[in-house]
């Protein structure tokens, strides 16, 4: 008994949002690929594939990528719904927005960096400016 082809070939929710988890995390501590998968002693091709969710992670392996990336295993589902409540995504909207936002180098550098702004007067202005370059490109894109 097979399963349809179409089904193979898409990763489960689960293990696409735990993969992401691991990337943040590691992106977080400036960790590359190479040296995540050197301290686990995988290729970092197997590592990718984690964070892509392609591969799915065994429970042994995400406890060491845990103890490798200083987070507790918990972090990697952090953002899901209780199985026993509901069995699904937890994430709202705006919380899918934030995710995507971090998921990309700009966004991940933008919130590490931002916070280290100590004066609230330009941390306003750069939001001022980035409102006036997002609002600039909507109206280029209607035109």
């Amino acid at each position: 008994m097979s399963s349809p082809p179409d089904q193979d070939r898409h990763p489960n929710p689960i293990d696409l949002h735990v993969g992401a988890r691991i990337r943040m995390r590691r992106k977080i501590l400036g960790v590359s690929q190479e040296r995540l998968a050197e301290d686990l002693g995988l290729t970092f091709q197997q590592v990718q594939k984690y964070e892509r969710g392609a591969n799915r992670v065994s429970a042994s392996k995400l406890y060491e990528i845990a103890r490798s990336l200083q987070s507790s295993v918990a972090y990697f589902f952090e953002g899901l719904a209780d199985p026993t409540e509901s069995g699904g995504l937890a994430e709202t909207g705006s919380e899918q927005f934030v995710h995507d936002f971090l998921m990309t180098p700009e966004g991940l550098e933008l919130a590490s960096l931002f916070p280290k702004i100590s004066r609230a007067k330009v941390r306003r202005r750069i939001l001022d400016l980035v409102r006036s370059m997002a609002d600039e490109d909507v109206v280029e894109s209607d035109a």
